[in-house]
């Protein structure tokens, strides 16, 4: 690699310069094509479903890069320069924001004012359309298409057991070879500083130096995108839109924190591989710690010393690779300086923080490079060259972050009273091979199972609950939902009895009193979320199918089964805390319920769901589970979320109270109240 590398060059170069194609103005949304994908594959139209997908995962891809390239653009013609001033601050933001909206307006015609939902771009993100591809693909006979689709899903969903099985049958497949297994939205940088290590571990210096050469211009690229995409419109946390009435001066210094939290976030975000939550250890140092073993290796030690010295930009009291500096000196006979590629990003970067900070008046924050990189679990040797590279990918934990898998049993107690007579206790926690869990029966009758059964039929609606998706975890069921206000207000349209809206009511609150009951919670036990819901398999798309009807998850973390763990943060219910599932029916095949270990395969017990059945369980990482399949038939059932804390309580169920207090208030009294119970909806 050239010595004076220049990663501002080379963004000039590669990414200020690229022509912009002007084909880009007649790109069609990309969530209107994965919108019409969805519904070519519900129809069975697998053609179109290949024809829509590929579109919007094209569509997807060239708007992001039509952004990028137009926001570095803007940052080139209205750079924070030397003559920065406090007044000229605003203007070099509004010049920076003028130019990025002309320029992506130019290119992308119309589309760059659609916006698209935060639930679409996160299907995006967790590759939800190579699934319905390597569906679509296998109807259509084209296995080749079909495993490259399921490979590049299932390497940011490995828990997906149906994934995991589909891509051992592409592999007997005939026609289908080693290399149709490809990651189609594989990060550059990560496949070669994967492909580095490799070779260096095979003993292949040369190679694995040019390869770990090409991962560092591709990190630098991917860093300079990734920051480019934080130039825009950012969430304000903890603010109400509505509510927002302040200064240029504040909007622009509470932009630029949520700006600053943004780019920070691409370090982690580039260390981490699709499908972990953790990233890996000291990532961007690890390339010039590897690179500086491998130059010793061919005798390159004038390299070796120019990383090492690098190395100790990022880690400057690194004793190990002090050690190793001297020993390079020693052998040459003079000294390094390190290398402009890493020396040039930290400057940058610093530079441009410095100048935000005083832009933007935001007090109390400092910088120092150190803070970006994790310096724990670093290897010692007692050598002054190491040889040991072994451990390069393990998780770190970070200090944010809460582990909340181990937790004291002194912390939990159970075998409370169930208060209602006729509720039998079946398993406990000790028979559930687990901890703070139960399983109860008769919690409700034949006839309100019954009753509640046709309330749902009537009441519920495809991706109700899900924002709108109506197979928010697999494309082989179909979702509805309904909440208990929207079934009070049926029952004042007059399409549902008021009877069983009030007894879904009545019965959500009923497994509310049990579950406070039973766990011996020494505090009130709110409603968090109540969600009457129904899967039903969809017929024609159940042959050899193994996938779940809802993955293994928690309800209040972030299960990740490689670390064995649950971190306890967004975007979970951080706040939930008991969970409950009240069964209506057992007449379908398929849907079990599971409890399974942390790494979300071994299955620790089973409930098979019947008419009054209900399991209820602590929401942390103590508990993961998921369910089965739902094969033939619909499964029905209330889900319950529980929170101690008030202020997470349900909206919609403290005006369902309101409404079910307006009712009893009203047949007390009597219609002279004068009470219009819609006005309470």
């Amino acid at each position: 690699m050239d010595r004076n590398f220049s990663p501002a060059a080379i963004f000039s170069v590669v990414l200020l310069t690229v022509a912009l194609s002007p084909s880009t103005a007649f790109l069609e949304p990309y969530d209107l094509l994965y919108d019409n994908a969805v519904q070519a594959f519900y129809n069975n139209d697998y053609p179109n479903v290949v024809r829509y997908m590929e579109g919007a995962l094209s569509s997807y891809r060239e708007v992001r890069q039509t952004k990028v390239r137009c926001r570095l653009r803007c940052q080139d013609q209205h750079p924070f320069d030397a003559t920065f001033s406090e007044l000229r601050f605003p203007d070099v933001v509004l010049r920076r924001a003028a130019c990025m909206n002309t320029c992506i307006e130019e290119i992308l015609g119309s589309q760059s004012l659609h916006k698209v939902s935060e639930d679409v771009v996160q299907d995006f993100h967790r590759r939800i359309p190579y699934n319905y591809l390597q569906l679509a693909y296998k109807k259509l006979k084209q296995p080749h298409k079909a495993a490259a689709a399921a490979h590049t899903y299932f390497q940011a969903n490995p828990e997906h057991v149906e994934m995991s099985q589909n891509l051992e049958q592409y592999k007997d497949l005939q026609g289908v070879e080693e290399d149709h297994f490809v990651d189609r939205e594989a990060r550059p940088h990560q496949r070669s500083f994967a492909g580095a290590v490799s070779l260096y571990d095979k003993g292949e210096h040369e190679a694995a130096i040019a390869l770990f050469e090409g991962a560092l211009r591709e990190y630098y690229q991917a860093d300079s995108e990734c920051r480019a995409l934080c130039q825009w419109p950012q969430r304000f946390e903890g603010h109400d839109y509505l509510l927002y009435r302040y200064s240029l001066y504040e909007l622009v210094s509470d932009h630029f924190t949520q700006v600053l939290h943004c780019e920070h976030e691409c370090i982690r975000d580039l260390a981490t591989r699709p499908g972990r939550l953790s990233p890996m250890e000291n990532f961007l140092p690890l390339h010039y710690d590897y690179l500086q073993f491998a130059y010793f290796h061919v005798d390159r030690l004038e390299e070796a010393l120019q990383c090492s010295l690098t190395y100790l930009l990022f880690h400057e009291e690194e004793e190990s690779m002090m050690d190793n500096v001297e020993y390079y000196r020693e052998e040459l006979g003079h000294d390094g300086k390190p290398r402009e590629d890493a020396a040039w990003y930290l400057r940058r970067h610093k530079q441009e923080l410095e100048l935000l900070l005083i832009g933007s008046n935001t007090m109390g924050v400092e910088f120092t490079e150190g803070n970006y990189w994790s310096s724990t679990g670093r290897r010692e040797d007692s050598n002054r060259i190491p040889s040991g590279t072994d451990g390069w990918m393990e998780y770190v934990p970070i200090s944010e972050k809460k582990n909340i898998s181990a937790l004291s049993p002194q912390q939990f107690k159970e075998g409370g009273p169930l208060l209602f007579d006729k509720v039998q206790l079946v398993q406990d926690s000790a028979a559930l091979n687990g901890t703070q869990r139960v399983l109860l029966d008769d919690v409700i009758s034949e006839e309100e199972c019954s009753d509640l059964r046709d309330l749902a039929h009537a009441v519920t609606k495809a991706g109700d609950g899900y924002r709108g998706r109506m197979s928010p975890h697999t494309p082989n069921e179909k979702f509805e939902g309904a909440t208990v206000l929207k079934t009070l207000q049926y029952s004042y349209e007059g399409r549902v009895p008021m009877r069983s809206a009030r007894m879904f009511y009545d019965i959500s609150e009923r497994a509310r009193q049990i579950i406070e009951s039973y766990f011996l919670l020494n505090s009130t036990l709110h409603f968090s979320y109540t969600h009457l819901v129904c899967r039903t398999a969809i017929t024609g798309q159940q042959d050899h199918r193994n996938d779940l009807s809802h993955p293994i998850h928690a309800d209040n973390c972030l299960l990740d089964p490689e670390a064995n763990e649950c971190w306890k943060e967004p975007p979970a219910y951080t706040y939930r805390d008991y969970s409950a599932l009240l069964y209506l029916n057992g007449d379908f095949e398929g849907g079990e319920f599971i409890f399974t270990e942390m790494d979300a395969k071994t299955v620790t017990a089973s409930v098979k769901p019947k008419c009054g059945r209900m399991v209820g369980f602590s929401s942390g990482g103590e508990n993961p589970h998921g369910v089965k399949a739902v094969t033939s038939g619909q499964r029905c059932a209330v889900a319950l979320w529980f929170t101690l804390d008030p202020l997470f309580r349900e909206l919609e169920r403290l005006q369902a109270d309101e409404v079910i207090q307006a009712l009893d208030t009203q047949s007390v009294w009597g219609p002279g109240l004068n009470i219009n119970p819609k006005d309470e909806l």
